[in-house]
C-alpha cells in the first residue's frame, strides 16, 4: 500500500542578502510533520532538514561489525513515520514533537522562529549560506504558543499563548545566567487565621483558601520560567493571533510608535501600546465568532484585515477602531454560511497588492484587491488540487508558493484520499491582461519539491492515528462555542 506524506504546514519564502561569495540567495524554508525543510527558491533543490535524519544502514552496519546487539534489533532499520528514530549507539532520539505548526522569519531572512508543538517550545535557528538550519536556543514555554510575530527591530520575539498571556522575549538569548527578579510585594494570603475563626464554616473556607495558595504557589515555581523573558500583556479569553506594527509619530523620540494587536475567541481585537503594553489604546469590536487571523499589509499599515468563524472579513483603521469594509466570504443563497478563515496574506508586486484568503478545509484561495481607501475589491479565486494550507510569496516576481493537503480529499477535513496527491503548487498573475488573473507554474521548483517529498505516513493508519493526525492539521471548529456556553 502506498505510504501518504506528511503535508507542508507552514511555508516561509527568505531572500538573503547578497554577498561577495554567494551573492543573494532565494530560499524556501517549510514544516511538514515533526521536521523544517530548505530549499532553493529557483530550482526545488532540497538544501537541508532539521532534525537530521539517522543513517540508518550506517547505524546497522556498525551494531553487525561490533556483533552487541540482538540480532532482531539489527534488522529493523526502517522505522516508520509513526515510529521515529530511537538509536542508543547512535545517539540519536526521536523527537518529542509531532509537528512544526509555526514558523517564521526574520526580515533579513538571516533567523527562523518555529515552534514545536507538544513540548510548547520555541527554537530559533540560523540558516546557514548552504540551507542548513543551525540551532541558537530552545525555550521552553509554560504553556503552548499560539501565535509569534516579530518586532520590527529583528531582535524581539512576540509570543502569545492559548490561555491569553503574551510574552517578549530577546531573539538571540544573552550569555549571562538568568536570575529571576525578586518579588517585592508581599504574599497574599487570608487576613484571618484559626484563632479568629470559630464557626465550622468559617473554619472550612478558611482552609480551603490556605489549601488554594499552597497549590498557587507550587503551580508558580512548577511553570516559573528560566530563562530572559517579560510578561507584556493577557487576555481573560483564549488568545488566537498576535500582531505587531508600528505607525509614524511625532511624538515618539524614535519616529514611531509600536503596538501589539491580539485576537481571542470572544470576539475582540485588542490594540496595546508596545513596550507599554498595560496601556490599551482601543478595541476593535465587530465580529460575532471568534477571531483567529489578523493580517496588516506592509505597504498600509494603518489597516488591519481580520477573519475567524464569521461568514465575512473585516478591514479596519484599527488605530481609530473604525470598520472600514465588511467583506462576505460566502455567496449569497449558499446554505454553507458556517465557515473558518484559516489564513490572510498581504501579497505586493509592482501592479498589484492583494490579500489572499483559505477558508479551513476547502481548495479555494479567495482573492481581492486591496484598494487606495483600504477597501477589498473581489477577484477570480485560485483553484488548487487540494485544500490550502499556507502561501508564501515570492515578492516583485507576481509569484506566489501554495501548500496543499495531499493527504485528505478537496473540500473535506476528515476523509482521506485513495492516494496521496502533491504537496505545493506555485501561481503567478498573468501580465498581458488587466483584470487579477492567476495562472499556474509548472517549472521546476514546484516539480523538484513534489518529487523529493517529505516523511512518510503510513496508509494504512488505524483510526485513532487519522483522528490525531487530523486534529493537528484542522482544529479551528474547537474554537467555535457550542449552542449554551457562556460568551
Amino acid at each position: 500500500m502506498t505510504n501518504f506524506q506528511h503535508p507542508f504546514q507552514c511555508i516561509q519564502f527568505l531572500e538573503k542578502q547578497e554577498t561577495q561569495e554567494n551573492g543573494s540567495q532565494k530560499l524556501l524554508v517549510a514544516s511538514a510533520g515533526p521536521k523544517l525543510y530548505s530549499y532553493n527558491a529557483e530550482t526545488g533543490e532540497r538544501l537541508a532538514v532539521w532534525p537530521q535524519d539517522v543513517d540508518a544502514n550506517k547505524t546497522h552496519d556498525s551494531a553487525a561489525e561490533t556483533d552487541q546487539a540482538p540480532p532482531e534489533k539489527k534488522r529493523k532499520v526502517s522505522p516508520t513515520a509513526e515510529e521515529p528514530v530511537n538509536d542508543v549507539k547512535s545517539g540519536a532520539k526521536a523527537p518529542a514533537w509531532s509537528n512544526i505548526p509555526i514558523v517564521v522569519a526574520t526580515a533579513n531572512s538571516e533567523h527562523v522562529v518555529a515552534m514545536t508543538a507538544e513540548d510548547k517550545t520555541i527554537r530559533v535557528f540560523q540558516l546557514q549560506a548552504d540551507g542548513t538550519f543551525d540551532q541558537l536556543s530552545e525555550r521552553c514555554m509554560p504553556k503552548r504558543p499560539c501565535s509569534i510575530a516579530l518586532a520590527d527591530d529583528d531582535r524581539t520575539i512576540v509570543c502569545g499563548d492559548k490561555f491569553g498571556d503574551v510574552y517578549s522575549l530577546p531573539l538571540i538569548p544573552g550569555n549571562e545566567p538568568y536570575v529571576a527578579p525578586k518579588l517585592v510585594s508581599r504574599p497574599k494570603v487570608p487576613a484571618a487565621t484559626p484563632l479568629t475563626v470559630h464557626s465550622k464554616r468559617n473554619l472550612e473556607s478558611l482552609e480551603q483558601q490556605l489549601r488554594h495558595q499552597q497549590q498557587k504557589k507550587a503551580t508558580e515555581e512548577k511553570t516559573g520560567i528560566n530563562f530572559e523573558h517579560q510578561l507584556l500583556l493577557g487576555h481573560v479569553s483564549l488568545l488566537t493571533d498576535v500582531a505587531f506594527v508600528s505607525l509614524p509619530s511625532d511624538v515618539s523620540p524614535t519616529g514611531k510608535r509600536s503596538y501589539i494587536l491580539t485576537a481571542d475567541r470572544d470576539e475582540h481585537i485588542r490594540v496595546s501600546r508596545y513596550p507599554q503594553a498595560h496601556i490599551i489604546e482601543n478595541y476593535c469590536l465587530g465580529h460575532n465568532s471568534f477571531i483567529n487571523k489578523l493580517c496588516i499589509p506592509e505597504w498600509a499599515p494603518e489597516h488591519l484585515i481580520s477573519g475567524g468563524g464569521d461568514n465575512y472579513l473585516l478591514v479596519w483603521k484599527w488605530a481609530e477602531g473604525q470598520i472600514v469594509q465588511k467583506v462576505s466570504l460566502v455567496d449569497e443563497g449558499s446554505e454553507d454560511t458556517q465557515v473558518a478563515v484559516r489564513g490572510l496574506w498581504a501579497v505586493s508586486s509592482e501592479n498589484s497588492k492583494v490579500i489572499l484568503v483559505a477558508l479551513d478545509g476547502t481548495s479555494q484561495l479567495l482573492c481581492f484587491t486591496h484598494e487606495v481607501d483600504g477597501s477589498l475589491k473581489a477577484q477570480e479565486p485560485i483553484e488548487t488540487t487540494g485544500n490550502v494550507l499556507d502561501v508564501t510569496s515570492t515578492g516583485k516576481d507576481n509569484k506566489i508558493f501554495v501548500t496543499v493537503d495531499s493527504i485528505r480529499e478537496k473540500n473535506s477535513t476528515q476523509e482521506w484520499r485513495a492516494s496521496p496527491s502533491t504537496l505545493i503548487e506555485s501561481f503567478r498573475v498573468k501580465s498581458e491582461v488587466e483584470a487579477l488573473d492567476w495562472e499556474a507554474v509548472t517549472e521546476s521548483p514546484v516539480t523538484n519539491i513534489n518529487s523529493s517529498g517529505t516523511s512518510d505516513i503510513v496508509a494504512d493508519a488505524d483510526a485513532k492515528q487519522r483522528k490525531d493526525l487530523n486534529l493537528s492539521v484542522y482544529g479551528l471548529g474547537n474554537l467555535r462555542k457550542k449552542l449554551g456556553e457562556d460568551d
